[in-house]
């Protein structure tokens, strides 16, 4: 059984603000990449690799203060349908320093935009795992990484191929995953349709209760079946021994809002779900950003990115 702690200095989730806590990079063994050091830390670099016979491409964002003898924390961050990392990242705006200071952050782009799972997806579930673990070799073997620290997350399709991973031999590689309007195409047959190799594992989800495109209640989606929200959120009560007595539900902003959260195996809050009753499907922020836009959203009473890098900085992988 996968154990989970506490990281002390772990920053508390902020409620309509977007700035998150600073993280420290902890003195820890790192990977096969100490020690190199590289130029332009601070900007976002452009990087391909070959993936079971295909080329594929991500971005990767140094801290600007990087060190090539500190291990860092990593977070992988994938977008949406028909987009790409970069589109991800600037929506986000997870590779500011508000966010990432001391982590390293990298933007895998899916096949033909978007991600396994949905019948319009390019790359079959096996290929775009195995390109995960491709892409992590990669990481490790050319910069400093706390093996301990790594995390998913991703928007839409992209948060539905991080319950994925989490759902698979690959997510046992990361401590924690996050989802912002998840599309959960292969995770939608109950508490059996997912076998993490071992639990519990830590996973958030935020969603909106207007969502048109990901219905709230499940249905037939743009790439298939989805599970409602709250029975995907009990399949993982269920797979990460989460008592329902343990169950908090808190109401936000004047009762339009909700923050739910689950203790697992002893440890509160491994399990959480924010939900905003009249947001659509977007990134979830406090201010303008370009996917609330499209979806005809103004800002709303959370930050998505604070929430979701609060969550991580919670857990490390033993």
């Amino acid at each position: 059984m996968r154990s989970y702690t506490f990281v002390a200095a772990a920053a508390s989730c902020v409620v309509a603000t977007s700035a998150a806590s600073v993280d420290v990079p902890r003195q820890t063994s790192g990977t096969a990449g100490c020690g190199i050091s590289h130029w332009f830390n601070g900007i976002t670099q452009y990087h391909s690799l070959t993936s079971n016979g295909t080329s594929r491409s991500y971005s990767i964002h140094l801290p600007s203060n990087y060190s090539q003898d500190v291990p860092y924390p990593v977070v992988l961050g994938f977008h949406g349908s028909s987009s790409i990392g970069l589109f991800f990242e600037v929506d986000t705006g997870l590779s500011g320093s508000q966010y990432s200071a001391n982590k390293i952050m990298v933007y895998p782009n899916g096949l033909g935009g978007a991600w396994a799972g949905a019948n319009y997806s390019d790359a079959t579930v096996p290929a775009d795992l195995t390109f995960v673990s491709d892409l992590l070799t990669e990481i490790r073997a050319n910069y400093c990484v706390d093996d301990s620290r790594i995390y998913a997350t991703g928007m839409s399709i992209g948060g539905g191929f991080v319950d994925t991973i989490a759902c698979s031999e690959v997510g046992s590689q990361f401590a924690a995953f996050a989802a912002g309007s998840g599309s959960f195409y292969t995770d939608n047959n109950g508490v059996g349709g997912c076998t993490p190799v071992k639990t519990p594992v830590p996973v958030l989800e935020i969603h909106g209760g207007a969502d048109p495109d990901v219905n709230y209640n499940g249905g037939e989606g743009e790439g298939g079946i989805e599970p409602s929200i709250p029975d995907w959120l009990s399949w993982w009560a269920q797979r990460n021994n989460c008592p329902d007595s343990t169950k908090t539900v808190e109401d936000l902003f004047n009762g339009t809002g909700q923050h739910y959260s689950w203790t697992c195996n002893g440890v509160e809050g491994l399990l959480q779900h924010w939900k905003v009753d009249d947001m659509g499907h977007c990134w979830a922020s406090t201010s303008l950003d370009f996917s609330c836009l499209v979806a005809g959203e103004g800002p709303g009473p959370i930050s998505a990115s604070s929430i979701v890098m609060a969550f991580f900085d919670k857990f490390t992988k033993a």
